[in-house]
C-alpha cells in the first residue's frame, strides 16, 4: 500500500545524465510529472512548465514540431504550450521532445502519445496488483495478471503520499513506469485494469496518473476555496479542522488514520501539481471513510468534481465513480442500512453533475473484506462508461434501475429501465428485495423474474406499499442484465433515516 511507503528524497536517474545523487545543480528545472516514457493526451495542448532565474528564455521542440515555442520565465517560473497531434489507433511511435535553456538541455524520451486519466481516491484506488499483507490481498489471480502485464503502450505515474497546508507547484518523486511483468505489480489495480481495457479497444497508449491514499476522506481531495464557499462544508469540514489544535500542528509526510481525513491537504499536494496535466478525464474510488455522510456527502463530491474541472481547464471532463462494495460493518447484522443510504447519496451525484457516471459493484463484495479482490470487473466496468460515453463506441454499461412499481394484491411488480433484459448471475431467484406496509416493517421477499419486471411478496405483508432492493449494509447480489451489469439498489419510499447512526 502506497500511503504506508517511505520514500528517499531522490530516485532514478536524472535528465541531465548520471546518478542523480550527483547531478550537478540545473539552471532550470521541469515540473516532475515531465519525463521521459510519459503518455501525452492526444488532441490538446501538452503544457511544458518548470522553475529557472527569471529572465530564462526556454525552448521546447517536439519530434512533430517543424519549429521551437519558446517562452521567458518570471518569477522563477516558466510555462509554455505545445500542440499534440491526434493519435491513429495503432500508432506506438515513440517521440522525442527536447527542451532547452540555452547551456542546458534535457531530452525527454519515448514519449507516447494516446489518453491520459487521473485516477484517485482511497485504499480501493491505492489498491495494488500485489498483497500488501496484512491489509491487502492483491487482485484476483494476482500472479497470473501480473505475468502477463505486458502492454509497453500503458503507462503509470504514482504521485507520492504528501501532505500539505497550502498548494503545491509541483509533485515530488514520481515516475512514469512502462507496464511489464517487472513494473506492473506496483500498478493500482482499477487503474490497470481500465486501462488495460482502454488500451485493448482504442488500439492507443493510455497514460495512468495515480493520485490515491488509503483511508482518505473526500474532504482531503478538496480545496480550501470550494468549501469555503458553501456555508455547509464549510461548517461541517473546515471549520472543526480549522478550530482544531492539529489544525497548529507542523506537517511531515507520515500517514496515520487520523491526518488522512484532514480536509485539503491531498488536495494541496497532490491534486493542484497535476493541474497543467492535459487529460481525458477524472477516476474516483472512495467513500468509506465518509460512510456516515447523507446530502453533505452528495453536495461535498459534487463541489469536488467542479474544483477540479476548473482547476484543470479543460471544460466539464468525464468523472467516473465507484460505488462502495458489500462490507461488514463493525459486526452490524445484514438488515442494518446507514451503509445503504450513503451508497443512495453516491447515487446522487450523477444526477446532479453532468459528464459523470456510476460504476455499482454489489455483486463484487466481499462481506468479510473491505478491499474486493476482484478488481478486474471494476476496472471494465469504468472503461465501459468511458467508451460508450467518451470514446463513442456503444455498448452496455449500465446495469438495470428501477423505473416504476404497481401493486396487484399482494405482489410488488417492479419494472427496470434495461436495454438488456434481467436475469441473475447465478440462476438463482433475485436477493434482498424487502417489501413493507403501512407500519414501515421492512421484512425479506421472495422474488420472480418477469420479462423486464421483478414480482416479489411476503406473505407477512398483504398489503404491501413499498419496496427496497439491495438496500442494506452488505448485500452480494445476483441482479443483473444479460451482459452481467449489477440492478442499482434503490428504495421506493421516502421514509426517514431509522438507523442508530
Amino acid at each position: 500500500m502506497r500511503a504506508l511507503i517511505l520514500y528517499t528524497a531522490f530516485s532514478g536517474w536524472a535528465v541531465f545524465g548520471g546518478p542523480a545523487a550527483f547531478a550537478a545543480p540545473p539552471s532550470f528545472t521541469l515540473a516532475n510529472t515531465i519525463q521521459s516514457n510519459m503518455v501525452l493526451q492526444q488532441a490538446k495542448p501538452f503544457n511544458v512548465w518548470g522553475n529557472a532565474a527569471a529572465g530564462t528564455k526556454v525552448e521546447v521542440q517536439a519530434d512533430w514540431m517543424q519549429q521551437p515555442v519558446s517562452t521567458t520565465a518570471a518569477q522563477q517560473e516558466w510555462l509554455t504550450e505545445i500542440p499534440v497531434p491526434k493519435a491513429k489507433p495503432g500508432d506506438f511511435t515513440p517521440h522525442t521532445i527536447r527542451i532547452s535553456s540555452g547551456k542546458d538541455t534535457v531530452w525527454l524520451r519515448n514519449v507516447l502519445i494516446g489518453e491520459v486519466w487521473v485516477c484517485s481516491g482511497q485504499s480501493n484506488m491505492d489498491m495494488e496488483l500485489k498483497p500488501f499483507i496484512p491489509w491487502l490481498r492483491g487482485v484476483v489471480n494476482f500472479e497470473q495478471e501480473i505475468q502477463h502485464a505486458d502492454y509497453p503502450a500503458i503507462r503509470l505515474y504514482n504521485v507520492r503520499t504528501d501532505f500539505r497546508s497550502k498548494p503545491e507547484n509541483d509533485c515530488i518523486n514520481g515516475s512514469w513506469k512502462i507496464c511489464s511483468p517487472a513494473n506492473a505489480a506496483d500498478f493500482s489495480g482499477v487503474a490497470y485494469f481500465f486501462g488495460r481495457e482502454l488500451f485493448q479497444q482504442l488500439n492507443l497508449p493510455v497514460g495512468l496518473v495515480v493520485s490515491s491514499v488509503g483511508g482518505s476522506s473526500c474532504q482531503a481531495w478538496t480545496s480550501r476555496e470550494t468549501m469555503e464557499a458553501e456555508p455547509e462544508l464549510n461548517q461541517k469540514f473546515l471549520y472543526p479542522y480549522d478550530t482544531s489544535a492539529r489544525a497548529k500542528e507542523p506537517l511531515d509526510s507520515v500517514v496515520t488514520f487520523e491526518k488522512v481525513v484532514r480536509p485539503t491537504l491531498f488536495y494541496n499536494a497532490m491534486i493542484y501539481p497535476l493541474r497543467h496535466l492535459s487529460i481525458s478525464g477524472f477516476l474516483w474510488y472512495q467513500g468509506e471513510s465518509n460512510r456516515f455522510e447523507r446530502e453533505s456527502y452528495t453536495k461535498l463530491t459534487s463541489a469536488m468534481i467542479n474544483n477540479w474541472r476548473e482547476l484543470f481547464k479543460q471544460g466539464d471532463l468525464p468523472f467516473y465513480y465507484v460505488q462502495v462494495a458489500p462490507f461488514k460493518w463493525e459486526g452490524d447484522t445484514t438488515w442494518t442500512n446507514y451503509y445503504a443510504y450513503f451508497r443512495e447519496a453516491q447515487d446522487k451525484i450523477r444526477g446532479q453533475q453532468k459528464n459523470t457516471d456510476m460504476a455499482v459493484i454489489l455483486d463484487l463484495g466481499e462481506a468479510d473484506d473491505l478491499h474486493p479482490r476482484n478488481k478486474q470487473l471494476v476496472g471494465i466496468r469504468l472503461a465501459k462508461m468511458a467508451l460508450n460515453n467518451q470514446y463513442r463506441k456503444p455498448r452496455v454499461h449500465q446495469g438495470p434501475a428501477y423505473k416504476s412499481m404497481r401493486v396487484e394484491g399482494n405482489w410488488v411488480k417492479i419494472s427496470f429501465d434495461t436495454n438488456a433484459g434481467l436475469t441473475t448471475n447465478d440462476a438463482q431467484a433475485p436477493l434482498h428485495f424487502y417489501i413493507a406496509g403501512v407500519d414501515k416493517q421492512f421484512l425479506p421477499a421472495k422474488a420472480e423474474i418477469h420479462g423486464n419486471e421483478v414480482w416479489v411478496k411476503a406473505a407477512a405483508v398483504p398489503k404491501p406499499v413499498a419496496v427496497r432492493y439491495a438496500f442494506t449494509n452488505y448485500p452480494v447480489t445476483n441482479l443483473c442484465n444479460k451482459e452481467g451489469w449489477p440492478a442499482y439498489p434503490f428504495r421506493t419510499d421516502n421514509w426517514a433515516e431509522q438507523s442508530k447512526q
